[in-house]
Parts: C-alpha cells; sequence; structure tokens
C-alpha cells in the first residue's frame, strides 16, 4: 500500500509537470554534484530541474493530464529526473549543451576523443610520479625540478575505457577529458516525444539537412518538368537546349542553329573530300602522243 508521503509526492508531481508545455526526463547517472548545482543555478527561470523516485514517476507519468505522457515511461532509466520548462523542447537542448563543462576521468570512463598528453614540463616534481609515467609507458624525464614529457603521446583513443592508473594520471595533470551536461533522454511536448538523438543534434547539421532537401527537390522538380516558380528558369533552360540540340541534328536554320548547321556542313564537306581521290595527271609527253594522228590519215 503506498505511503501518504508517496501520494502527496505522486500529487505534486502530477500539478508540476501539468504546468509546463515541456517535460522531459533526465539520466543522473554519474553526475557530479557540484556541476548539478551549477547546471540548476544556470537553469534557474528557465526550467525546473526535480528528482523523483522510480516508482512516483513512472504513474506521474502515466495519471498525467498530458498528452502522451505515458510515452515517456520507456525513457526512465539509470537515475532518473524530470527536467520541465515552458521553453521549447530544441530551445531547451541549445540551452543545455552551452552549460556543459569539462570534467576530470574516472576508472571505467570511456574516451570522448583521442587523449594526447603534449610533450613539455609537467606541474610534478620528481619522485615516484616518474615511475607512473613509465608504468603508462609516457616517456618522461627529469627536467629542473620537474617531470616533462619527452614527445606527444596517445594514452586513450575514441571509444577506450580510462584505466584508475591512467585516471590518476590525468588528474595529477590537470587534465579534464570528459564532458558534464544532463543527460536528457527524451522531452514531451503537445504529445510528441523528441530522443537525445534528435534534440541534440548541431543546428548546422539541421540548416545542411534543409539545404541539401531542397536541392534535391529542385533537381527532381526539373528532371520530371515539374514546374514551380524555382524550377521553372531550370526547365525552360533545359527545354531550350534539347531543342537546339534537336534542330542541329535535324539540320534546321534557325538563327539559333544557322552557324552550328553550316560548320556541321563543312565539316562534312571536308571528310568526304578526303574519301575521294583525286584523278592522277598523265605526264606531258604522254599527252602530245595521244594527241598525234596516226599515220595514214584518214585519206591514206
Amino acid at each position: 500500500m503506498a505511503s501518504e508521503k508517496n501520494k502527496r509526492m505522486l500529487k505534486e508531481v502530477k500539478a508540476q509537470m501539468e504546468s509546463y508545455s515541456v517535460v522531459g526526463i533526465i539520466d543522473m547517472h554519474k553526475m557530479p554534484g557540484r556541476q548539478l548545482h551549477q547546471i540548476r543555478n544556470k537553469l534557474r527561470g528557465q526550467a525546473v530541474i526535480r528528482m523523483v523516485r522510480k516508482s512516483v514517476l513512472r504513474l506521474a507519468l502515466e495519471q498525467a493530464k498530458l498528452p502522451n505522457a505515458a510515452g515517456l515511461v520507456g525513457s526512465i532509466r539509470g537515475e532518473p529526473a524530470l527536467i520541465m520548462s515552458s521553453l521549447g523542447p530544441f530551445k531547451l537542448a541549445r540551452m543545455i549543451e552551452q552549460y556543459k563543462s569539462p570534467a576530470k576521468a574516472k576508472e571505467g570512463d570511456i574516451a570522448p576523443y583521442e587523449i594526447v598528453i603534449k610533450e613539455g614540463p609537467t606541474p610534478l616534481p620528481p619522485g615516484p610520479a616518474i615511475g607512473d609515467f613509465q608504468k603508462l609507458k609516457i616517456p618522461a624525464m627529469v627536467q629542473g625540478d620537474k617531470i616533462a614529457v619527452r614527445k606527444d603521446t596517445v594514452v586513450a583513443k575514441l571509444g577506450d575505457v580510462i584505466s584508475r592508473d591512467l585516471a590518476g594520471m590525468l588528474a595529477k595533470l590537470g587534465i579534464e577529458p570528459m564532458e558534464v551536461r544532463l543527460n536528457v533522454v527524451a522531452a514531451l511536448e503537445n504529445g510528441t516525444i523528441y530522443g537525445s538523438e534528435v534534440l541534440f543534434v548541431p543546428m548546422e547539421e539541421y540548416v545542411s539537412r534543409v539545404r541539401s532537401a531542397a536541392s534535391s527537390a529542385l533537381n527532381l522538380a526539373v528532371y520530371v518538368n515539374y514546374c514551380t516558380g524555382e524550377a521553372m528558369p531550370f526547365i525552360i533552360s533545359k527545354a531550350w537546349r534539347e531543342a537546339r540540340a534537336v534542330a542541329k541534328a535535324a539540320n534546321v536554320i534557325t538563327p539559333d542553329t544557322l552557324g552550328d548547321v553550316l560548320a556541321k556542313a563543312s565539316a562534312e564537306a571536308d571528310a568526304v573530300g578526303k574519301l575521294i581521290k583525286p584523278a592522277e595527271e598523265k605526264p606531258l609527253e604522254e599527252k602530245k602522243e595521244e594527241g598525234k594522228q596516226p599515220e595514214g590519215g584518214a585519206g591514206g
């Protein structure tokens, strides 16, 4: 049987969700408390984050008077929380993206990109730390009163699991390769659920996709001769080129084809002329002999 406390919480959560136009599910797993506090402060007045027990959250979504709120139940995972706002889901996502911050790597984290320790001095003094560099196969030496890295060294590639030793070394060097932001799993607005794979697509990617779609649509319209304001200049130009090509092939004389037809005729005449062998000229002596009268003549 549900406790009175849970019943009150359920009622409060439902009422709070119903007062906002956008309701989202966040997974708070591995969210550092310091970063969460900072993000909450930055979102103040724009969005509200509320931690809710899974059982209460599930019931609240199923009972809330919001179109398709129950559809968010499948997005509950990890350590869930609610994010509620009157901003549009994409505007909210852009805002959350701006508030991400660097964080130290922990054992078991996945490298978000290729992590490189740069050549040069480190903040570490000579001592046991030199052994830590050797253990991680990072070429190092003592330079003055500091340990220095001899050359740029890749210590993790994209997708690698970060070990305890590497996490400790990165922390000592002040390298924070991880990014911390609210992990918004999905957001609901007017009955439509948007997943994180849609919400956090860069704006430049959307612009690129729209331009590509417009270009493809224009090409198709021109290809099938579908007349629109944008396609008509290209369709007319294509029709003119095709008509001119037919007129040239058929030797139809127009002001546009006259030069081409004459050039074609000249080229064909030259080609025919090359195929005809000129008559061989006989020597002048032979011509004279042929012109002489035979002896005895006609009266002989």
